[in-house]
């Protein structure tokens, strides 16, 4: 019996030392596991940051440009189109049928507002002066009258070098006070209007023509068709209310 109590007592030491290498090894392979989680976490913390350091902003305080803008609607309508072109550009007298179209079919559902965007390029060195003769007859409420003569003629124009005589023409033809429309095309007044629309455009990084957002998202050039631009009119209409800014927040258009 001696015999058998002592073989017992013999084996009791090699049970705890093997219950405390168990118990060594689980917390070491806790602290392991923890140690790593802390550092992933903290990885992922620092990629979460650097990311949204780099996620662009929407443009803030954007020129309002040229104030009150050509507007052709109703100021209150829930849905604003507005398109900055430039005239000499091909692609925005292209799309100028399709923008008279839905400035028809909408009428005072929607807001239209057109903005002046010549572009600063040698093959577009017309432009400029060409917007400014539209804001010189706007003086005269004549804004979208002379817009639709630079427009419907404009490889006429383009192509002559005496294209300010032809733009009288224009202005004869719609009934302006010629002496007032030579003053104002060398004023100050309708150049600002250009100004204005162009600070905002850049404000917006506009780098194309035509760019049109409707109710600040930006509308890809292959959209500008009648049925496209329906599209999505009606979907912003359908919403019943304004959204709570309409200033553009992105460009696609190219």
């Amino acid at each position: 019996m001696k015999k058998v109590e002592e073989k017992k007592k013999s084996g009791a030491p090699m049970l705890i030392i093997g219950g405390v290498l168990v118990a060594v090894l689980v917390i070491g392979w806790y602290m392991i596991g923890s140690a790593k989680t802390t550092v992933n976490s903290n990885a992922n913390r620092a990629a979460n940051t650097a990311n949204a350091a780099k996620t662009p902003a929407v443009p803030l305080n954007v020129p309002a440009g040229a104030t009150p803008p050509n507007l052709a609607g109703s100021p209150t309508a829930l849905v604003t189109v507005e398109e900055f072109a430039d005239f000499q550009c091909g692609s925005c007298a292209a799309a100028h049928p399709t923008m008279n179209e839905i400035k028809s079919m909408y009428g005072s559902r929607i807001k239209f507002i057109f903005r002046n965007y010549p572009l600063a390029i040698p093959q577009h060195a017309k432009s400029y002066d060409a917007a400014v003769a539209a804001e010189a007859a706007g003086l005269q409420g004549k804004f979208w009258d002379m817009q639709n003569q630079l427009f419907t003629n404009q490889q006429a124009w383009t192509a002559n070098p005496n294209y300010k005589q032809i733009w009288n023409e224009y202005a004869q033809k719609i009934g302006l006070d010629m002496s007032r429309f030579a003053s104002d095309t060398a004023g100050i007044a309708a150049k600002g209007r250009v100004d204005a629309d162009i600070a905002r455009g850049k404000g917006l990084n506009v780098n194309s023509t035509p760019t049109v957002y409707i109710n600040g998202v930006s509308v890809p050039y292959t959209e500008m068709k009648v049925n496209s631009l329906k599209t999505i009119i009606d979907a912003e209409l359908a919403k019943g209310t304004a959204p709570a800014t309409v200033a553009p927040t992105a460009n696609t258009s190219k």
